[in-house]
Order: structure tokens, then C-alpha cells, then sequence
């Protein structure tokens, strides 16, 4: 009669594995990533067991290993998200960016913002300025600024309904004739080898003269954007002044920055 009962005590086992996976699986498609030490604590199991299972879902290609946790595979170099699919994610993170960002920031000066959520929130915080000129290829950064005091400048060019922004041969040609003291420019991937990425050519392009037209030049992303690759670089490491970022960088990323002369902001 024992062995009946010790085949049935294996069947719930393996189902909770498979159950903590998926549940694994779920979170880093929700968030874009996970921590082993706060699955440890939610599951209430070692994390030991935690890398075990970050291990093996590694080895199905259905996530990204990192030091201390895992990143949600990005579906190709071509994948890019709407603004709308954006804001949902990392709002805290990207808040913190932000407040960290406008601290960089004095009056009088001239500010170049590109298009994205990230660069959106930073926007909320300099209203708070009242003698900022700030330059933009992003309608609805645009729009949302026309109530403050701020002087702004949109820059012309074609829309891109996915990302609200202007693109194109004419808002390439704007940038070239503008100076500005700082650039905040939020990426798509950050890879410390090759440099920041973005799925779609006309946005590199953009942003690579918005770079130019910059006397400082600071990347803003959460944690989530590094290590990963796009379809187009916008510009190498080299061409960064200053990372702003959350704290779940990982060590060795932040290591590989500042030994490239970058500045690591971590909020």
C-alpha cells in the first residue's frame, strides 16, 4: 500500500514547479523583470531554488539571466512598443529617473528632450522651472508644456503615430542649426558594447543629431533596457555623458559604464 502513495506525492511536486514557473514567466511579462531575492521572499522558498528555476527557463530561451535576476526576451531588434504599452510599465522607476533628471537642471538654460514616457515624466518635473527653453520632437511633450511658463520648440518633421513623435530628413535639418546644454535621451536598449539602440531608423537618426546639437548628453532608462540591442544605433558608449537609472542595475553593468568614463546615476 506505501508505494501507491509515494507515486501520488510526486504529481503535486512537479505541478508546483511548473506552477512557479509559469508564475515566474507571468511576472517578467508583466514588470520586464524579476529579483531572486524578492521571488525568495513572495514564494517563500531559498534562493538557491530560485536561480535553479531561472536556470532552466533560461535554457528554453524564455527569459534573460542577469546578475540577481532575469529580463523578459525582447521579441526581436524589431519590436517596438506603443507609448500607450510604455506607460504601463515601470512608472516608479521612471518617476524617480525623472526627479533625478530635473536636478541636472538650472534655469536659463536650454533643454533637448526626445520622445518617450521616460522623457515624459521628466518633462512634468520641469515645469516647475520658469525660464527653460526646451526643444522637443515629441507632440505630446509639446502639448503637455504649452500651459507652463517654458519657452518650447518643436521641431518639425513627419509623425510617427506609435511614438508621438517627429521624424524625417526635416527634423534632422532643425537640429543642426540648435546649441543646446543638455540632452535627456531615452532608449529602447543600452548595450555597454555597442551603445543605444532603437527599433526604428528614422528615430535613430533623430536622436543622433539631437546628440550633436548637445553640449551634455545623458541617457535615461530603467534597469530593464540594458544589455539588449535594437535594430539601430544611435550613437557608441563614447557619446554618453551621465546614466540615470533605478537601483536593480546590475554591478557589472554599472562597472562596464563608469570604466567607460560615464557617469551612473543610480535612484
Amino acid at each position: 500500500m506505501a508505494r501507491p502513495a509515494e507515486n501520488h506525492s510526486t504529481e503535486p511536486t512537479q505541478l508546483l514547479i511548473d506552477e512557479r514557473r509559469q508564475h515566474i514567466l507571468s511576472l517578467i511579462e508583466n514588470e520586464g523583470r524579476v529579483l531572486v531575492g524578492e521571488l525568495s521572499r513572495e514564494l517563500g522558498i531559498s534562493q538557491i531554488t530560485i536561480r535553479k528555476d531561472l536556470e532552466y527557463l533560461r535554457s528554453k530561451g524564455l527569459l534573460h539571466r542577469t546578475h540577481g535576476g532575469a529580463l523578459r526576451m525582447q521579441a526581436s531588434a524589431l519590436f517596438d512598443p506603443s507609448l500607450q504599452e510604455k506607460q504601463q510599465q515601470h512608472s516608479q522607476e521612471k518617476q524617480r529617473i525623472a526627479v533625478a533628471a530635473a536636478k541636472m537642471v538650472e534655469e536659463e538654460q536650454c533643454v533637448i528632450l526626445d520622445s518617450g514616457t521616460t522623457t515624459s515624466a521628466i518633462a512634468q518635473e520641469l515645469k516647475k522651472f520658469s525660464q527653460l527653453t526646451v526643444i522637443t520632437n515629441a507632440v505630446n511633450i509639446a502639448t503637455d508644456l504649452a500651459s507652463s511658463d517654458l519657452e518650447v520648440i518643436l521641431i518639425g518633421g513627419s509623425f510617427r503615430k506609435n511614438s508621438f513623435s517627429l521624424v524625417g530628413p526635416l527634423a534632422e535639418d532643425v537640429l543642426q542649426e540648435m546649441h543646446a546644454d543638455i540632452l535627456f535621451l531615452g532608449v529602447d536598449g543600452f548595450d555597454t558594447e555597442v551603445g543605444l539602440t532603437t527599433p526604428n531608423l528614422l528615430e535613430a537618426r533623430v536622436n543622433r543629431a539631437m546628440v550633436k546639437a548637445s553640449r551634455r548628453v545623458v541617457a535615461v532608462c530603467d534597469s530593464t533596457k540594458f544589455e539588449r540591442r535594437s535594430l539601430s544605433r544611435i550613437v557608441p558608449p563614447s557619446a554618453i555623458h551621465c546614466v540615470i537609472t533605478d537601483r536593480d542595475l546590475p554591478a557589472e553593468t554599472a562597472e562596464s559604464l563608469r570604466s567607460q568614463n560615464i557617469e551612473v546615476v543610480l535612484v
